[in-house]
């Protein structure tokens, strides 16, 4: 006679709950993941107000965002290990508080170090959360069904970042960016009061799993000093001893990682994982997927704040457009990725979003609001039609027993190609503005009469306000160099956004790697009962 069904497992909540269950499972774990990615993308529209808050430079604010990324890249491999330990619910529990504490801190932070481990924790506690959205998922569906319920819960997701760049822009413009830490708040509340109830305990007889302290050890000395690196590089100098310190560091402490995980038997990472050319393929398309998304994501609200001066409610009203789309895009996505192969709706998501990449190249400080919407739409809808095909193709080339391992993985390579894009577009953005406006100075000679009529028009406007010869000269100069900066910045941002569409369109060699043959494919059985 078969034991009974502990009252907090996965059968006994769909025998007290019904098929109802599924969806209120999801919902639970959508409040968490809303939550955390509200929080990821909510920070770009108030930087230009903490930067002037706190006196923080380009390569301080830029850690608001790497460092969060960061914290959260590293500790989506804790997903799997705290589940296995504590169990899902308790996995959850913890990781919201702990993501509450995080954001009041950071709401109520002093100065920009406190500000700075806010984030820190907010992104450690985001990275535990995350994956358990799609294990829950997989768990509560049946396999022909988990494209659609993807699609659905990718609606949420989506709506995050479509209304909360909006919100924030209004919380900073009406009152203060302090507000932006404190609207995630609210969503972190629902979700453990439904957690408490939806989720599932630690299952009985579950072997209890080693910590991999010195793969969690080695991991962090990596992110720590190879984002640290790229993030001082430019100021520093590449080739100073503290850069080059850092660089060292973190390639020894990523070699050394990438061994002890292939030889400890119980590893933070199962890099045997990547051995399954389907999986490896996804998680390259994966990492090059966040690079793009938080890059751009990063590099938009910069460039029309700074070059065309829009207030933060502008800024977050331009992403607007593109999040409602999105949200319309998701459940059509979710319901032909159960039909189509992955890789082919990857690939379509790749290109589109390319192609909207491409079209940014076209920026310059005139562009119409309305036109840089619909360029921002057209890439939103590429990455809908990729979210759910890439997470479903991912997984569904795994067997059962390294679902849990193989979603920390595959969110993890998401995150560090976040991290990765935000910290190296931040460079090349840097550096290629600085190349153009030195060479847009350097053409500014006696010899260039544009520059000559500038100069003239410039210091007859202050002659007949009555300045002295010394001080129209000096103001003609200035007007000049004011001029030259904007043009030259926007020239950066272009060569960024041109970055971005060409390693899209690289992603299409691995998206067809994801091609798989129906006999060597693996269905991922599920807990729900058969309807």
């Amino acid at each position: 006679m078969a034991s009974p069904a502990r009252p907090d497992s996965v059968e006994a909540l769909f025998a007290r709950y019904g098929p109802a269950y599924r969806w209120l499972a999801t919902v639970t774990v959508m409040m968490g993941t809303i939550a955390t990615i509200l929080t990821a993308t909510i920070i770009n529209v108030a930087l230009p107000d903490i930067m002037g808050a706190f006196g923080m430079g380009q390569d301080s604010v830029q850690l608001l965002s790497t460092g969060f990324l960061a914290a959260m890249t590293g500790t989506m491999l804790l997903n799997a290990w705290m589940v296995d330990t504590v169990g899902q619910r308790a996995t959850y529990l913890i990781a919201v508080t702990l993501f509450i504490v995080a954001s009041l801190m950071g709401g109520l932070a002093p100065g920009e170090g406190v500000l700075i481990l806010a984030r820190i924790l907010q992104g450690a506690a985001a990275g535990i959360i995350q994956p358990l959205a799609m294990q829950v998922i997989f768990q509560v569906f049946p396999p022909d069904k988990r494209g659609s319920a993807m699609g659905i819960y990718g609606i949420g997701v989506v709506l995050a970042p479509a209304l909360g760049p909006t919100l924030g822009g209004m919380m900073v413009d009406s009152f203060s960016w302090r507000y932006v830490f404190f609207m995630a708040v609210p969503f972190c509340a629902i979700g453990l009061a439904m957690a408490a109830a939806f989720l599932p305990g630690r299952a009985d007889g579950a072997p209890a799993r080693r910590f991999d302290w010195i793969g969690f050890g080695l991991l962090s000395v990596f992110l720590v000093t190879l984002l640290n690196g790229l993030s001082n590089g430019q100021r520093e100098g590449w080739m100073s001893h503290a850069i080059l310190a850092d660089l060292i560091a973190a390639g020894f402490a990523g070699i050394g990682f990438v061994a002890w995980e292939l030889r400890t038997p119980t590893p933070m990472l199962n890099l045997k994982l990547f051995a399954n050319p389907v999986y490896a393929g996804a998680s390259v398309v994966a990492f090059i997927f966040g690079a793009g998304i938080f890059g751009s994501t990063y590099l938009i609200p910069l460039f029309v704040q700074t070059i065309q001066h829009y207030t933060p409610t502008r800024s977050g009203l331009l992403l607007m457009p593109a999040g409602l789309v999105l949200a319309l895009v998701f459940p059509l996505a979710g319901r032909l990725s159960d039909k189509l192969p992955a890789y082919a709706m990857v690939a379509f998501g790749l290109a589109v979003f390319a192609a909207s990449s491409f079209l940014m190249t076209g920026v310059d400080v005139n562009v119409p609001f309305w036109t840089l919407a619909w360029w921002i739409v057209l890439g939103r809808v590429g990455l809908g039609f990729m979210m759910p095909s890439l997470n479903a193709g991912a997984l569904k080339a795994l067997p059962m027993a390294l679902l849990g391992q193989g979603s920390g993985a595959i969110n993890f390579v998401r995150q560090l190609g976040g991290a990765f894009g935000v910290n190296l577009l931040s460079i090349a953005l840097e550096r290629r503005s600085h190349l153009y406006v030195d060479a847009f100075t350097a053409a500014q000679t006696a010899a260039n009469s544009a520059t000559a009529e500038v100069l003239r028009t410039v210091r007859g406007v202050l002659a007949r306000d009555g300045l002295p010869d010394a001080v129209q000269q000096a103001g003609a100069v200035n007007y000049l160099a004011r001029m030259i900066y904007p043009q030259g910045n926007v020239l950066g941002y272009r060569d960024g956004f041109f970055i971005v569409g060409v390693i899209f369109l690289a992603a299409l060699v691995p998206a067809l790697v994801m091609r798989q043959r129906r006999r060597r494919a693996v269905a991922l059985p599920s807990l729900a009962p058969a309807e």
